[in-house]
């Protein structure tokens, strides 16, 4: 995108990446007119906090007409392809772009991205912890993109000696035409199939965090999934990889052997932290872990800085997070789990009896396998939001002799909550860990997570 360009530039979705990108189009000079479909009175946070940009508002809905006055859209990370603006946008050959695309093609320092299915937030803070740890003053490391801040309003305060790392999902790569110049892709499983369609779609979405990559940049992928290891054939420079088994000779990579995290390098072995040393709960955790060395070898970032980064860290908000411990029941914060095999994951992670809160928007996602280890692994379900009856479905009536004891029902989260305050037992765990989206009752899975953790403190 050309920054001299002085007709508006219309950006489509005014939450986080819209608000930053609006700044700083503006700062470099650049109209934006900021469009959403929510109203003023819903929006009226936003426009507080944007009261001091000299931004256009467009609020309620949508105007085709819009498109008479711009040559290039932005598209905000939720906003959907299939939107009649955008599809016009497209027919009339509108220049389509995100904040995301705009900061790659515009930033000096290098960029790690890291993209997946799952584990992609508590990976890429682990990369930057490590980062942090490694790197020497005056250079610093920047952490954003889908995660906290969205990176393009620091443009100007990011040095070349820095490092960027970015989590990036699927809505952002769809829409891009650069890489960073380490990228990695954690797993493909099946995930957001209500925006994207198929998997083939969700999977090409995912690939262009290594399709534009150069010789010398490099790709990390995990050895032991099948959808990140498919795109091998895709990589154009070097490679690392990540797994829990030990790599072939021939290939970089991290794997477990007993109790260390070790690194195969050049045809050397380097012990990088004990297992002991992850503080972060269950088998998914230690793949993060994992991945997150191999992101910093590719950087050049060395053992120590890897195990200071890592050793101790106990989480990111919404993401198996410990809230309170009450009455000898300890209620655990999983909002991030907006699919199916997330739910998966943080049930693996627990060996006590669980009272799990499932529910939320279904994202035509399968819930078969989840239903199987919920029947073996919980002992009190509690549905809520759109889904409910969907879930009730697939998980049928428990059955004598197995764990599940019970599934009840509850309009929302709130109702959830007063339930599982009176079924839950001393010992027992009291998991939010829905499945689904938030979107049917919050605005995003930390809303969900934040009346959450406010609900518990409030006992």
């Amino acid at each position: 995108m050309n920054m001299a360009e002085r007709k508006p530039v219309l950006i489509i979705g005014a939450a986080r990446q819209g608000q930053a990108l609006a700044r700083f189009l503006c700062k470099q000079g650049t109209p934006a007119i900021l469009n959403d479909k929510r109203g003023p009175e819903a929006m009226s946070s936003a426009l507080k906090a944007m009261s001091d940009v000299p931004v256009e508002w467009v609020l309620g809905n949508h105007p085709v007409e819009l498109l008479d006055r711009v040559e290039v859209v932005c598209i905000s990370g939720g906003v959907p392809l299939d939107l009649p603006i955008v599809k016009e946008a497209i027919k009339q050959g509108k220049t389509l772009t995100n904040d995301s695309q705009i900061f790659m093609e515009a930033v000096k320092a290098p960029v790690i991205g890291i993209t997946g299915s799952s584990g992609k937030t508590t990976t890429t803070t682990l990369v930057g912890r490590i980062a942090e740890a490694g790197l020497q003053a005056p250079r610093k490391a920047w952490v954003g993109g889908n995660i906290g801040l969205p990176l393009v309003e620091y443009l100007d305060e990011i040095k070349p000696d820095d490092l960027v790392i970015l989590e990036l999902s699927s809505f952002q790569l769809e829409l891009m035409s650069i890489s960073p110049a380490i990228a990695a892709v954690l797993n493909i499983t099946p995930n957001h199939l209500d925006r994207h369609g198929t998997m083939q779609a969700y999977t090409a979405a995912k690939a262009h965090i290594v399709a534009h990559q150069h010789p010398d940049d490099f790709a990390v992928l995990n050895r032991e999934d099948p959808g990140s290891w498919s795109l091998k054939s895709n990589i154009k420079g070097n490679l690392t990889t990540f797994g829990f088994m030990k790599p072939e000779s021939h290939l970089d990579g991290t794997y477990l052997a007993g109790n260390e995290v070790m690194l195969q390098k050049d045809g050397k072995h380097t012990k990088l932290l004990a297992q002991s040393a992850i503080a972060l709960r269950g088998r998914h955790n230690v793949a993060n872990v994992l991945a997150a060395c191999a992101i910093a070898s590719a950087a050049g970032l060395d053992a120590e800085a890897m195990h200071n980064g890592i050793a101790g860290f106990g989480g990111v908000k919404h993401r198996l997070e410990l809230v309170r411990q009450v009455n000898g029941v300890r209620w655990y914060n999983d909002s991030i789990a907006t699919a199916p095999e997330r739910t998966l994951a943080a049930l693996n992670a627990f060996d006590e009896p669980i009272v799990l809160l499932l529910g939320g928007r279904d994202k035509h996602l399968p819930w078969d396998e989840l239903s199987q280890v919920v029947h073996r692994k919980v002992d009190h379900v509690i549905l809520f939001g759109e889904a409910a009856e969907l879930i009730a479905n697939v998980l049928g009536k428990p059955q004598k002799g197995e764990r599940l004891k019970s599934i009840e029902r509850a309009n929302q989260l709130s109702d959830a909550l007063e339930i599982a305050s009176k079924t839950a037992q001393q010992g027992d765990v009291v998991l939010l860990s829905p499945g689904g989206t938030s979107f049917d009752e919050f605005s995003d899975f930390e809303e969900r997570g934040e009346f959450f953790r406010e609900w518990v403190n409030r006992q």
